[in-house]
């Protein structure tokens, strides 16, 4: 699949591809078992094999709001806004950006490389001449992958983060786990639960849409497809940024 597009077409070829991808989600749900073990290895990979890092920030995250955060809000009489911080940073901003961004490290680049050499080793072109469409069949199940991956990855970075911040609590100030994560889930509202929802599936379609085309833009020389998990990751990590100020504008617009 040879794909040359003017720069100026790129924003309307992208979401004419993401409609198609859209497109081709029915077909693989109801006929795509081929393509269920390029799903499941996807999700492997995106999510499972990325619990590690995850697990490192989210704890490192929680440990610095509390211990920075405490010390703050100490001084001013406020001990309790220090659970609403933790919800602010981790569950409504945080935790889907950086899960975001470990994905975009690990994975934006292996699919935009892993897709520019099969074009490369005509491997796209034979799925045409045997009738198979390449986005039902590799385009739909890394997209899925990549977007189910970061909405688990983000809830799991969100809980791991405000456990690892009680852990640090039991450092400085023994409390019961009862009466932390009941005032946790006090002020913890729907909309943070929504708004986290929306970031982590609109940056999972986005990193995968844009890995996905920048690896079908490779033409012919191998020394291309390097190139485009470079860009893979730039545009990712420019475009998760400025739809996560969006959201972010959107919501606390909402809320006022």
């Amino acid at each position: 699949m040879k794909i040359k597009i003017a720069p100026l077409d790129n924003a309307f070829y992208t979401l004419g591809f993401f409609a198609k991808t859209l497109r081709g989600i029915g077909v693989f749900v109801l006929r795509g078992q081929a393509s269920y073990r390029i799903l499941i290895m996807q999700i492997l990979f995106t999510f499972v094999e990325a619990l590690g890092i995850a697990s490192m920030l989210a704890l490192g995250i929680g440990a610095a709001v509390y211990i920075i955060g405490m010390q703050q809000l100490v001084s001013l009489g406020q001990e309790k806004l220090i659970y609403t911080l933790l919800i602010i940073i981790i569950t409504r901003e945080l935790g889907p950006l950086l899960a975001a961004f470990i994905i975009i490290a690990r994975s934006a680049t292996a699919i935009a490389t892993e897709l520019g050499g099969m074009v490369i080793s005509h491997e796209v072109e034979a799925y045409i001449s045997i009738g198979v469409d390449p986005i039902e069949h590799l385009a739909v199940p890394r997209f899925l992958g990549v977007t189910v991956s970061l909405f688990l990855l983000n809830i799991y970075f969100s809980v791991f983060g405000l456990a690892g911040s009680f852990v640090v609590v039991q450092f400085f100030n023994s409390m019961p786990a009862d009466y932390y994560f009941s005032n946790v889930l006090e002020v913890l509202a729907v909309q943070d639960i929504l708004i986290s929802i929306i970031k982590s599936i609109s940056f999972g379609m986005i990193i995968a849409i844009l890995a996905i085309t920048n690896g079908f833009s490779v033409e012919r020389a191998s020394t291309e497809v390097p190139v485009v998990g470079l860009k893979a990751v730039g545009s990712s990590f420019a475009w998760c940024i400025l739809v996560d100020v969006l959201l972010s504008a959107l919501y606390y617009t909402a809320l006022s």
